[in-house]
């Protein structure tokens, strides 16, 4: 076992501990009654340990009265062995452990003490660990069960207090108390004896009374040799991952009998797998992640059980590794970012058990079937030889063009969860495999092709059940609306589009040339535009419905739209609209176009966020007159560097501005009033209830805040909850926090705040547009490949 340090924890008082408790037990316990009596004992059990208080509420908080009595009986009685002055704590996390509902959450729980202390564990890698040693099996043997049993018990353990949310999504942490709370556990379980050493100078492993472990850990331990044997017939679990120094297995190593089910040798050094690999006759989980030095796999072959395979960014091997071919027990083969150069034909459709395929990476070129049944390219994988493997249901897959897909097939795949590119240049995906990039849905598309390129079956099985999809780089996409009827797109919830040399209009009714008035577009939730011949987002009138559930409207780099960005046609649709984040839209002047609207129709009712950047020939936010109530849900406005607006509101619309809670607005030249005020304005205050956050930088013409065009009329501006106000270079504006009647301490230039509030209000850099600045991502890498003079010449404005 780990050698652990004493634990230093705060001692709440009792009347503290006992808050604590009844709030995680989430139950009402009655005073003067035997359920109390036994519910305190429980408590004072505890000893004033958060984060035994937390846990052992957790479990019992929905258990019955009996089990409650039984808890209090046997944390009175425990006397946890090896343990002293940590016997507190250990004896409230073994019960919460006894609680737990079943095997694979306790399993998995113990899974998660082989990780260093503060480290992001992949939920991926227990579910692959579990799956190896016979976890997430026991109704349904399958991968996808698996997968989604994994991500249940781990939400449970969160619920219970056991574990917590990791950095990112898809991992979990795991609290240093209850690791080593953990490590101690699986001693005193049977046959789960765990060695944890990690991240650690290990320099050399000793294998020294190491016989009756189940797990050995040795993550991030800095080992640079290991044993002549593994010594261990109980072992099921090793995991040597991040140990760089390690340059090869002995050929003895595996020599002596053991239980080995998974093996993770990821961020090694290894070159190739040494002959003792063929005596691992039960491993069923290999990982070999980022093995950057491996040129040898031959002896795979001989892995006959094995049934996780990973190799994710293994890039030193240049041929598919043909061996993978015998393994027939396969079930998953993660080959994410690998770089092969050739894949001979006849392997992977050997692997009759496979489910789940990643092979986003550099593949060559994919066979396909011409006309008479031969292979275009007779050494290489087909694409075919994926559509014979009846258990595969998650695919994600680099395709290098449409021209690789069979026009037929004998039966449709049934892929349930994919990831498919089709595109030329691999090279521009590699951010895809950074996973803090935000994978939206488990059905993804994206392609430099059009609807009319794929073949039907492709339409069936993919696009139409498609949830999230992008056309990236020359497409050659002209009108949306005939893409969503012939790739029958009504569920698709996620769009982007960049870069189409043909689209001067996406939505074109005019030209559009459809029988039925059903509906387009009506489940989207978030449309992404980055598209520079844009001239016009929509024009004609959508079919009533269409649009009805977008949510988001991003829009950028739309250098040669002039028009307002929504007319008053589409502002119909787009009822459920909350979002609107335009940016480098140069020549466009207005965003919002009133002109011709009704009165009856009431618009943007859920518009709760507004970010305009780089706009620079924006004179006004809307043309026309503007509807009664506009802007009533507006919670975040921010305006950055648009040189040619002189104010952002009147004062009818800002009257409407009941929501408002942060503005943001910098680097405004010619702005010189916040409001403007009507001649014939009839108060002289204007009330902005819920603003709390108001930042004004480098506005070197403003003034005021609010008066007319004339300068005759001053408005009062009055913010009653305001919290923060930063003013920054702007020479000519004289105010002050107490100029807005707050009945708060406003917090005046605090840098902390101010600094950080452009992230927080406008989110652009780290969230919504991260598919936008995938597109510039995109465009630079392929105008480095073929400069271009139309580029030269967007640079240029």
């Amino acid at each position: 076992m780990e050698s652990q340090a004493k634990i230093h924890v705060n001692i709440l008082s009792e009347d503290d501990a006992w808050n604590l408790f009844l709030k995680k037990a989430r139950r009402s316990i009655q005073k003067s009654t035997p359920f109390y009596e036994v519910a305190r004992k429980v408590a004072r059990e505890c000893a004033g340990l958060p984060v035994a208080l937390i846990a052992v509420a957790r479990a019992l908080g929905d258990k019955d009265f009996e089990d409650w009595k039984l808890a209090a009986r046997q944390l009175e009685m425990s006397q946890p062995a090896n343990l002293d002055e940590e016997k507190d704590v250990f004896k409230c996390i073994k019960l919460s452990y006894d609680y737990l509902e079943s095997v694979d959450a306790k399993s998995c729980f113990l899974l998660c003490c082989l990780f260093p202390e503060d480290y992001d564990i992949r939920v991926e890698d227990l579910m692959s660990y579990g799956f190896g040693t016979g976890l997430f099996r026991h109704v349904n043997n399958t991968i996808e069960y698996a997968r989604v049993r994994a991500h249940s018990v781990t939400r449970y353990l969160k619920a219970s207090c056991l574990l917590l949310d990791g950095t990112k999504e898809g991992y979990v942490r795991m609290h240093d108390v209850i690791r080593d709370m953990a490590i101690s556990i699986a001693f005193s379980v049977d046959g789960h004896a765990s060695l944890v050493k990690t991240n650690c100078h290990l320099k050399d492993w000793s294998m020294d009374a190491d016989e009756g472990y189940s797990a050995i850990s040795l993550i991030e331990s800095n080992i640079c040799k290991l044993p002549n044997k593994l010594v261990c017939s109980k072992l099921q679990i090793l995991l040597l991952q991040k140990n760089a120094d390690i340059r090869e297995i002995p050929i003895t190593f595996f020599q002596s009998p053991n239980d080995l089910r998974v093996l993770d040798l990821s961020n090694t050094g290894i070159s190739s797998l040494s002959l003792s690999f063929s005596l691992l006759t039960r491993l069923q989980a290999l990982h070999l992640d980022d093995c950057k030095s491996m040129i040898d796999i031959s002896m795979l072959g001989k892995l006959k059980k094995l049934e996780i395979l990973s190799m994710r960014r293994c890039c030193s091997i240049k041929k598919f590794p043909k061996e993978i071919g015998n393994l027939t027990n396969l079930r998953m083969l993660d080959l994410t970012a690998a770089r092969f150069e050739t894949a001979p034909s006849q392997v992977i459709s050997r692997l009759y058990r496979l489910e789940v395929l990643c092979m986003r990476c550099y593949f060559g070129v994919w066979g396909c079937k011409a006309a008479g049944g031969c292979f275009c390219f007779l050494s290489s994988a087909s694409f075919d030889e994926l559509i014979g493997l009846s258990s595969l249901n998650t695919l994600k897959l680099f395709v290098c063009g449409a021209e690789c897909l069979p026009q037929n097939v004998e039966f449709n795949p049934n892929w349930d969860r994919f990831c498919i590119i089709i595109h030329r240049y691999y090279e521009d995906f590699l951010f895809l495999y950074d996973e803090a990039f935000p994978h939206r849905s488990s059905r993804t598309l994206i392609m430099v092709e059009t609807m009319n390129n794929l073949p039907d079956w492709f339409i069936s099985v993919v696009t139409e059940r498609t949830d999230d999809l992008w056309y990236t780089g020359r497409h050659g996409l002209t009108n949306l609306l005939e893409e969503h009827d012939r790739g029958r797109l009504h569920g698709l919830k996620y769009l982007c589009i960049e870069s189409s040399e043909y689209a001067k209009v996406l939505l074109n009714t005019i030209t559009w040339t459809r029988v039925s008035n059903e509906p387009v577009f009506e489940n989207l939730e978030e449309l992404e535009i980055s598209e520079d011949h844009l001239e016009e987002l929509c024009v004609g009138e959508l079919p009533p419905g269409s649009l009805r559930n977008l949510k988001k409207l991003m829009m950028g780099d739309c250098y040669w739209l002039v028009k307002p960005l929504l007319p008053s046609k589409l502002l119909h649709r787009l009822e459920s609209l909350e979002e609107l984040r335009c940016s480098r839209m140069r020549a466009m002047k207005y965003v919002f176009g009133f002109e011709g609207h009704e009165p009856q129709h009431v618009v943007l009712t859920r518009l709760s966020m507004i970010s305009l950047r780089s706009m620079n020939s924006l004179i006004n936010i809307w043309d026309g007159p503007a509807p009664s109530g506009i802007f009533q849900s507006l919670k975040i406005f921010s305006l950055v560097n648009c040189q040619k607006l002189e104010y952002l509101f009147t004062s009818d619309v800002a009257r409407c501005l009941l929501q408002l809670e942060d503005v943001l607005v910098e680097e405004c030249e010619c702005l010189d009033r916040i409001i403007e005020a009507s001649e014939e304005i009839e108060s002289n205050k204007i009330v902005l209830p819920q603003l709390k956050n108001l930042v004004l930088k480098r506005l070197p013409k403003l003034t005021r805040l609010s008066s007319t065009s004339s300068s005759t009329i001053d408005i009062e501006i009055e913010c009653p909850t305001l919290e923060h106000l930063h003013v920054s270079e702007c020479p000519q504006l004289s105010i002050s926090a107490s100029d807005f009647n707050s009945s708060n301490e406003v917090q005046q230039d605090d840098h902390r705040h101010w600094s950080t509030l452009p992230y927080r209000i406008d989110d652009v850099r780290c969230r919504s547009t991260s598919l936008l600045l995938m597109s510039a991502n995109l465009a630079r890498a392929q105008q480095a490949r073929a400069p271009s003079f139309e580029f030269k010449m967007r640079a240029a404005l």
